[in-house]
Parts: C-alpha cells; sequence; structure tokens
C-alpha cells in the first residue's frame, strides 16, 4: 500500500507565495518521476510540474518562471515552490508520483489533493 499525502495549499493574495509539500509512504522500491497537476471544476487536470529520479524538470508555459519543483529522495518527498501567484493559478493540486513497489511492479499515484486559492 502507497499513500501520497500532500500539504501547503490555502488561501493567499496575488503576488504571495506558497509552498506545496507532497510525502510518499509505504511499500516503496524506488520513486520514478514526480510531479504537480491542477484542476478547476468543469476542466481537466492539467500538469504544473514534473521532475524525474535524475533531478529533469518541466513546466507548464503559465509556470515558468514562477514556480519551483524540486524533491528530497531521503524524505520520499516533491515540493513545489509557487511565487508571484495569479488569480488563475487557484485550483485543486495533486501530487502524483510513479513508484515502484517492493514487489517490483510501478503503479501511478495520486495524493487527495489540496486547494490553492489566490485572491486579487
Amino acid at each position: 500500500q502507497v499513500q501520497l499525502v500532500e500539504s501547503g495549499g490555502g488561501l493567499v493574495q496575488a503576488g504571495g507565495s506558497l509552498r506545496l509539500s507532497c510525502a510518499a509512504s509505504g511499500s516503496i522500491f524506488s520513486i520514478n518521476a514526480m510531479g504537480w497537476y491542477r484542476q478547476v471544476p468543469g476542466k481537466q487536470r492539467n500538469l504544473v510540474a514534473r521532475i524525474t529520479s535524475g533531478d529533469s524538470t518541466n513546466y507548464a508555459d503559465s509556470v515558468k518562471g514562477r514556480f519551483t519543483i524540486s524533491r528530497d529522495n531521503a524524505k520520499n518527498t516533491v515540493y513545489l515552490q509557487m511565487n508571484s501567484l495569479k488569480p488563475e493559478d487557484t485550483a485543486v493540486y495533486y501530487c502524483n508520483a510513479i513508484i515502484t513497489v517492493v514487489a517490483g511492479r510501478s503503479y501511478v499515484y495520486w495524493g487527495q489533493g489540496t486547494q490553492v486559492t489566490v485572491s486579487s
């Protein structure tokens, strides 16, 4: 059993910052790529940022230069530092990870989501 637990969402004014965290726990052999997605009501879930096991990163064009993704392999945790937040960043943010479990198979896991609201 593997769980992803997110924290760090909340309400912030435009121009402010938030830091999201996502910790993976359970029967983990290794963690491959980890990422953050976001979703607003009635729309599809979209990639915000992704980081591979080799620390390669990619970002949605809308967040480049404002958001930074990082990971702490010792803690099985991925972070999303969000600066210069805009009202259009308001969404539910979901953590995502591709994890190889101790049985040797790889699966995609999702966190429960954390709300980020940016007021104008």
